[in-house]
């Protein structure tokens, strides 16, 4: 069973409310992308019933404009035009079907790709977040603290973005918020205060640990210098941590989203991605572009405002979000 028929499947069911309820965030998250894009695709298979040049010329067009990346609508156009010559396929409504499979499997590029979040077995997870000034990494760490202590957990953030103005006070004031602990000093090493912050955590039995640390891009090998400091002694004091380093990435700044995480693969071991805002783009493509362009997996993405709109990446209910109108309309 291809993935097209298994969403239909699980759609038509509505059996699982936990999934039914994630497809619908995904579904109300992508509206924007989806009317763009699946409107255009709807319209291209209006215009050509049969597979043709023409065809694929505007569906490599439709597919860029999606903000899915050159590169990867190119070995994407490969892939499909392999398709259609081996299984001899004429019928543009069909080929609908294998885009949406295609497009999963150019994601999953049979790789054991991991959404979920990789816990330390003994003593607290240490989560780095990184990311450029602007793009929502600190209500992404409220977000992510929020869904954990929803979920049983000890929660503790520390404020290692020490020189920019207001970083740590509103750090703390989401701490607060959401019932966490908290630790952070201004206009002091961030490094010592990642130090201070570990040892009261592992003292108060914290279960996961967020460090926010400073987003300055422009220079880059002071920021290098700086995040090769923080892995030092976050692992001195806590073995075999950062047990992940996410970066945190505004989806509606499109092509310089990918530009930011090929930066900061750079400089630091980046294990996972989180797209916020991306309720509020019409590329919602930059999903797919980003694991192309970097190989690194998105685990999280921001779908709205709300503290529970902040999901766990999962691709069958992206591609779903996506193509719904064409899912549906089966």
């Amino acid at each position: 069973m291809g993935l097209f028929d298994k969403i239909k499947n699980l759609v038509n069911k509505k059996e699982k409310v936990e999934e039914k309820e994630t497809l619908d965030v995904y579904e109300k998250g992508l509206e924007k992308t989806r009317d763009e894009f699946v409107s255009k695709l709807n319209l291209l298979g209006i215009k050509y019933t049969k597979v043709s040049e023409e065809y694929f010329e505007e569906l490599e067009n439709i597919l860029i404009m999606a903000d899915i990346g050159v590169n990867t609508v190119f070995k994407f156009m490969d892939r499909i035009r392999d398709r259609v010559k081996k299984e001899n396929i004429i019928d543009t409504k069909y080929l609908q079907e294998v885009i949406v499979d295609e497009l999963f499997i150019i994601y999953v590029n049979n790789e054991s790709l991991s959404d979920k979040i990789k816990m330390a077995s003994d003593g607290p997870t240490v989560i780095l977040m990184v990311g450029v000034n602007g793009v929502g990494k600190t209500t992404t760490i409220a977000k992510l603290a929020y869904k954990y202590i929803n979920e049983g957990k000890k929660v503790m953030m520390i404020g290692a973005d020490t020189f920019r103005a207001g970083a740590v006070t509103q750090l703390e004031e989401w701490a607060n918020k959401t019932g966490s602990l908290f630790f952070g000093k201004e206009n002091t090493d961030p490094s010592g205060v990642i130090f201070d912050g570990l040892e009261i955590a592992k003292k108060e039995r914290v279960d996961i640990v967020f460090i926010d640390t400073a987003g300055r891009l422009q220079n880059k090998v002071n920021l290098m210098k700086e995040l090769e400091k923080m892995n030092r002694v976050i692992g001195k004091i806590i073995p075999n941590a950062p047990h992940e380093t996410l970066l945190v990435i505004d989806a509606t700044t499109g092509q310089n989203g990918i530009i930011q995480a090929e930066s900061f693969k750079e400089i630091t071991n980046i294990t996972g991605i989180v797209l916020t805002k991306l309720d509020g783009t019409a590329k919602g493509g930059i999903v797919l572009a980003i694991k192309e362009s970097v190989g690194i997996p998105v685990k999280f993405i921001g779908l709205g405002e709300k503290m529970t709109d902040l999901k766990v990446f999962d691709i069958e209910s992206y591609i779903y979000g996506l193509f719904k109108g064409m899912i549906d309309d089966e």
